[in-house]
């Protein structure tokens, strides 16, 4: 058996129906409350009205962000806003708060629904795929399970345990950085080995000889980042605009910056945004605007930074974009324009428009069956599949052996083995089982990718 271990398809189904069915309850009364303000700005307001619907659309907000990825948007800050300015509502208050509302005044929860989605498509789906070609060819055969851990490192925690007691000898480990460097905790102590996708942080795997990864830990990406920068010379004068309350944002920003210290890159803005505060990103573009940014650094993933664009654009700020593996599958967002995204720069080890052999026949069966591109999280889960198709024939492992066994062989094999992928070749892993691969500069050009070198 072989474990993935976050996110049931069906619950992510089930999510997503929620968060559509909750999003016309929104729009509806975002509608009540805009029309309420505006007539409130001419005419006297019923406090008491106001109020309760105020105190509606704080709740509604609070419910939405209780979804798996939701949190506050413009929208939930200005109908707060409304309900606790409402004793003192005067023309100067009406005034602001009608502006911020006319900002939102198409409220839109497609991230939200975007997100949810995203986890299906970036790990389920390659995953299976992968398991079934190699299933097809009659020698090793898998049986891919998932849990659902929520983004969650408590929840994680019982999603491990109830796939532990399914009899899992070998893991997928977890999709994102906080659940997996938790799990792997346990899978380090109940000798499985894992192999996870995406999980980047460098506390995934320090201190376990059996927690290996397939993409960029965060430290390279952010020192390949400033050294491409450095020796293309794409500008002098950076700003970066980092999530604070992420361990993958964080960790590709501190050693970015560090080599920029030591490349001779001028860092002219830094700054921040964190969950509940990552839809209006007004005050970090302007700061990187007023500064004389030539090129704005985004180490983050492709929902912010669709929104970063756009409202940059709006403001007519033009500089140099560059970005890294997580901006990987902007391209592919529902509902945005790509046009926005010509010119952006970034580092990432897959490109799905490449004529090779290998990367064509996934792209056209990933095409076939889900209507869609797959990005390098894609490519990453349908390589960590492959690997371990190539480590487990190699080591002569069969059905019947325990886990531990497993574990020990595996450890033998990656860390001697070479690898081709969809996301590299002549792949190797160290002992502290971080993965050696080339990423590949690419520029968008016309809605695709297209090598810088």
């Amino acid at each position: 058996p072989m474990l993935a271990q976050n996110f049931e398809p069906a619950k992510l189904s089930d999510a997503t129906a929620k968060i559509e069915a909750d999003s016309i309850a929104y729009l509806e009364l975002y509608t009540d409350c805009y029309n309420a303000l505006e007539a409130g700005a001419v005419d006297t307001v019923d406090a008491a009205l106001l109020g309760g619907i105020a105190s509606a659309g704080k709740l509604l907000g609070h419910a939405i962000a209780k979804t798996p990825v939701g949190d506050h948007t413009l929208i939930d800050e200005a109908l707060e806003g409304a309900g606790e300015s409402i004793g003192k509502f005067n023309d100067k208050q009406s005034e602001k708060l009608l502006e911020k509302l006319h900002q939102a005044k198409t409220p839109d929860v497609t991230p939200f629904k975007q997100s949810v989605k995203e986890i299906d498509t970036l790990y389920n789906r390659p995953a299976q795929i992968a398991v079934d070609e190699i299933n097809a060819k009659g020698g090793i055969q898998f049986e891919l399970r998932y849990e659902d851990d929520q983004n969650d490192p408590e929840k994680a925690v019982n999603a491990y345990n109830t796939l532990k007691d399914w009899g899992m000898q070998i893991s997928l480990g977890s999709v994102t950085s906080k659940p997996c460097e938790v799990t792997a905790g346990d899978t380090f102590a109940d000798r499985i080995f894992a192999l996870t996708p995406s999980a980047s942080s460098v506390a995934t795997t320090e201190g376990k000889d059996n927690q290996f990864q397939m993409c960029f830990t965060d430290p390279n990406q952010g020192s390949a980042s400033a050294q491409y920068i450095a020796d293309k010379s794409l500008a002098t004068k950076v700003a970066v605009i980092w999530k604070n309350d992420d361990v993958y944002s964080k960790g590709v920003y501190e050693t970015f910056k560090a080599a920029c210290d030591t490349l001779g890159i001028e860092i002219v803005s830094d700054t921040t945004f964190a969950d509940g505060n990552d839809t209006d990103f007004s005050v970090q573009i302007a700061d990187a605007q007023s500064k004389g940014a030539e090129l704005v650094f985004l180490p983050i993933y492709c929902q912010p930074a669709s929104l970063i664009l756009a409202q940059a654009a709006a403001a007519g700020y033009k500089p140099e974009w560059f970005g890294v593996d997580g901006m990987d599958g902007i391209l592919t967002m529902k509902g945005f324009d790509t046009a926005l995204a010509e010119g952006v720069m970034l580092l990432t080890p897959f490109n799905a428009d490449s004529t090779d052999e290998r990367t064509a026949a996934f792209v056209k069966k990933y095409q076939d069956m889900y209507g869609e591109v797959p990005n390098q999280f894609a490519a990453n889960a349908y390589d960590c599949v492959y690997a371990y198709a190539q480590a487990l024939e190699a080591a002569g492992a069969t059905p019947d052996m325990s886990a531990a066994d497993l574990c020990t062989k595996m450890i033998e094999q990656f860390t001697s083995m070479t690898f081709d992928g969809l996301t590299g070749e002549g792949m190797t892993w160290d002992a502290t089982g971080a993965v050696s691969k080339s990423p590949k500069g690419m520029v968008i050009q016309n809605g695709a990718y297209v090598g810088l070198d």
